[in-house]
């Protein structure tokens, strides 16, 4: 197998370190290490047919903040230039237009390519018809760590739950918010909340997609057309952010035994993003920076996964379960299929 990773910041630095760290296990297993025949940032790509010194390209990176010296423009073209089978797309998150992971995806399906990817913004516009793409081309395409990070939810439902109905997802999938909430139970208000969570590198210089929702109603969207097999997209979301919640409210909620929590909601009739009061000791009052999710089945009953939503390596840990995913099914034979 060969590979390209396009973007190469946190998550595509992680997933190289992945790679290296899990040698022995994927050799055990197939034989052979998958190759990574090409590095994309957003300047430069590195290259080599036989399959790229990952320990360098990190090396390389840190040091001049680029993967090589070779420049491009268009990136469609360094991929037509290229001999790969899998594309993992690992590039910045556009939730207005889908940015370049939208344009890397949808012309790597279209070249019957395999695609893994956590990039949000293709999936919450375009989910049914990049879908549609994998299924006409006959590719594979997963996308794990796109809800949840290191926490496995979108291959729990499709496979360890394949025989169960799911009625309803609920959950924290939004770090930052929460570790805010967090702060602001204990007393500080929202502002130096938000502050705090900027200097631990939680949230972006500009917040806007966590505390207003978005980034969890992206989430929310993915689990919807993928489990609940709906077609939405992130314009179909009920959303309301945290910006606008007080420290008389969280006071009111405590008086209470309660907490305020953004909670994602989605069924087949519900998409929803809001703050909503939690008993403490819920499984969804969680504190901190985790994702929590509780999966409502009918012969299971209710069952709740948590772990880290963010991450270089966390992240990176749900791609390389794609990757070994679709490494059974090539290795064994079976024919492409989506």
């Amino acid at each position: 197998m060969k590979i390209v990773i396009a973007g190469f910041g946190t998550v595509g630095q992680g997933f190289a370190e992945v790679l290296l760290k899990r040698r022995e296990l994927l050799v055990d297993r197939y034989g052979h290490v998958p190759a990574v025949v090409a590095v994309i940032d957003s300047r430069t790509v590195v290259r080599d047919r036989q399959g790229l010194d990952l320990s360098a390209v990190l090396a390389c990176k840190k040091e001049t903040g680029c993967v090589g010296t070779e420049k491009y423009t268009d990136p469609i073209k360094v991929l037509d230039s290229l001999d790969y089978n899998l594309l993992v797309e690992v590039t910045p998150t556009d939730l207005k237009t889908g940015g370049a992971g939208l344009v890397n995806i949808t012309h790597a399906l279209e070249s019957g390519k395999d695609v893994i990817t956590v990039n949000k913004g293709p999936l919450a516009l375009q989910f049914s018809r990049l879908i549609g793409l994998a299924k006409e081309h006959g590719c594979k395409f997963r996308f794990e760590g796109s809800v949840g990070g290191a926490m496995p939810i979108i291959n729990l439902c499709h496979e360890n739950l394949v025989g169960e109905r799911i009625t309803s997802v609920r959950g924290i999938f939004n770090g930052t918010c929460n570790y805010i909430l967090s702060k602001m139970d204990n007393g500080q208000p929202f502002d130096q909340a938000l502050k705090e969570a900027q200097q631990m590198g939680y949230a972006e210089t500009d917040p806007t997609n966590d505390i207003e929702g978005w980034d969890t109603a992206a989430k929310v969207v993915i689990l919807a057309n993928s489990v609940f097999h709906r077609n939405v997209t992130i314009r179909d979301v009920n959303i309301t952010g945290i910006s606008t919640i007080t420290p008389d409210a969280i006071a009111l909620a405590a008086s209470h035994n309660m907490v305020i929590r953004l909670i994602g909601e989605v069924s087949d009739t519900k998409l929803e993003v809001s703050p909503r009061l939690v008993p403490r000791g819920h499984p969804l009052s969680i504190g901190g920076t985790l994702n929590v999710a509780q999966i409502d089945a009918d012969f299971a009953g209710p069952i709740t996964i948590t772990g880290r939503g963010a991450g270089r390596i966390e992240t990176a840990s749900a791609i390389l379960s794609d990757l070994i995913a679709i490494m059974n099914i090539r290795d064994k034979g079976e024919g492409k299929h989506a």
